[in-house]
């Protein structure tokens, strides 16, 4: 059912390193992402996909996670992703992807998580020491980094209480997840 695996599809930011994944099983996700709605149609998106260990140990160098996890600087060795995504826009195609990055990675990590792994989309990261460790050419814009894995982290998603967007670990390390109700977000019915 598409609502289990849309709750499935959580931000996962730890994961069993050693689980390989293959590139045709990424490809097929970006598959997913690719035949996606795309504004003028135009589909400027471009992807390029990590797998090797070394280039993932310099990826991960770049990157900024988890924000609201203050005393945490991201997944120890043996957690961190076993691939990554990088979603890149070709800025001759066009400039302005309008919403295609958020359809495409949405129809990607929902792939993933059909065939039991998961991800985490990292827009905080290093530009110009990705740019050269990748090889991305100044007409293309890195949009976003998207982790993947099999994870290793429980998420719960539970009630917002007193507008407090933050997500949290408990003492299990289980990551906590508050969402507004239904009810809160619907403004009117006309």
């Amino acid at each position: 059912m598409l609502k289990d695996l849309v709750t499935k599809n959580r931000s996962y930011r730890r994961f069993f390193e050693e689980e390989h994944i293959s590139s045709d099983q990424i490809k097929s996700w970006i598959d997913l992402a690719r035949l996606g709605a795309s504004g003028r149609n135009a589909q400027t998106i471009k992807y390029k996909i990590v797998l090797s260990g070394k280039i993932r140990e310099e990826v991960f160098k770049h990157l900024v996670w988890a924000g609201y996890l203050q005393d945490w600087d991201g997944p120890e060795k043996g957690e961190r992703p076993s691939a990554y995504v990088v979603m890149i826009n070709d800025d001759v195609l066009g400039k302005n992807y309008f919403s295609d990055d958020g359809i495409a990675v949405q129809n990607l990590l929902l792939g993933a998580v059909e065939s039991g792994y998961g991800g985490c989309i990292i827009r905080a990261f290093k530009d110009k020491e990705l740019r050269e460790l990748l090889n991305v050419e100044e007409k293309y814009s890195i949009i976003q980094i998207i982790a993947l894995g099999k994870p290793k982290e429980e998420v719960i998603i539970e009630d917002m209480k007193n507008d407090d967007i933050k997500y949290w670990r408990d003492e299990k390390g289980i990551h906590h997840v508050p969402k507004r109700s239904i009810d809160e977000i619907i403004m009117d019915e006309l």
